[in-house]
């Protein structure tokens, strides 16, 4: 088998001249993306760090309630945010948070509008299909490697890997909303004399949101997942304790973080759970 692998594909290679071609014709995008992506970091850090712990439980509560309308979501995220201050955890939740809330804003305002235009365009979303497989399959890790090349160390290059990976579920989810929308009632809007934008606002959408929730759902239980990798390349937040546990074999130290992570991963869930009536 030593013919097989004399002529080598040049996988790699290629990949590195494509990442250095990047670095050095586009390092003006890079740079600017990556201080547009800081500033909303930032910004959201600062709302949630700035006030008293107890004014943004409340604030959690509330969105709670207006979203489910129930008493017991509502209990449920007080006492995980109570659990989270006992255990002294709050400001790596509030960045975890921060690294979470911002992978969810970029993924769904990009991944809705492509998943739309995916649902309308069938032969757009099977050249698409690969390259979702793609993004999902591909180690984690490797998204690190050109994060840092192109934006280096911290929350940033942690948030744009996380973006990667956690794109295609709100694109593959929206597409399938808008796709299974019943053609009885697109027939209705079409005989009631609705237009193409009437029709999507008014029609698909409403139906596929349980879909287009259930992409936020899982954008967030993912972005939640790639926050001990995100670590790796420095972003702060609750992974940083449980890759400090890893190093120092700490098993106190690694199940008490690791549960920290799934208690927020549970009140996120009950707080976006949307199911059909």
């Amino acid at each position: 088998m030593d013919w097989l692998t004399e002529d080598k594909l040049p996988v790699g290679k290629t990949a590195k001249s494509l990442f250095d071609w990047l670095q050095l014709h586009g390092g003006f995008f890079f740079d600017a993306l990556a201080a547009a992506m800081e500033r909303m970091i930032d910004a959201i850090l600062w709302v949630l760090q700035t006030p008293p712990p107890l004014v943004i439980i409340g604030g959690f509560v509330a969105l709670t309630w207006l979203l489910q309308r129930s008493w017991r979501p509502c209990l449920l995220v007080l006492v995980g945010f109570l659990f989270i201050i006992n255990q002294g955890y709050w400001e790596e939740t509030t960045e975890s948070l921060t690294l979470v809330i911002s992978s969810c804003f970029v993924c769904m305002a990009l991944g809705v509008p492509i998943g739309i235009a995916a649902a309308h365009r069938p032969r757009l979303y099977q050249w698409m299909r690969p390259v979702l497989d793609l993004m999902q399959t591909l180690p984690t890790f490797v998204y690190l490697i050109p994060a840092i090349v192109f934006f280096g160390i911290g929350m940033v290059p942690g948030l744009i890997a996380t973006v990667i990976f956690v794109l295609p579920a709100p694109i593959r989810l929206t597409h399938l909303g808008i796709s299974t929308t019943p053609k009885p009632l697109l027939e209705a809007a079409e005989a009631f004399g609705a237009t193409a934008r009437q029709t999507l606002w008014k029609v698909e959408l409403p139906f596929a949101l349980p879909q287009i929730m259930a992409g936020l759902n899982q954008t967030i239980m993912l972005s939640l997942s790639m926050v001990v990798i995100a670590a790796l390349v420095g972003a702060d937040g609750l992974g940083v304790p449980v890759v400090r546990a890893l190093n120092q074999v700490n098993t106190a130290l690694g199940f008490e973080s690791g549960f920290v992570i799934v208690v927020v991963a549970i009140m996120l869930d009950r707080m976006l759970r949307v199911e059909r009536r």
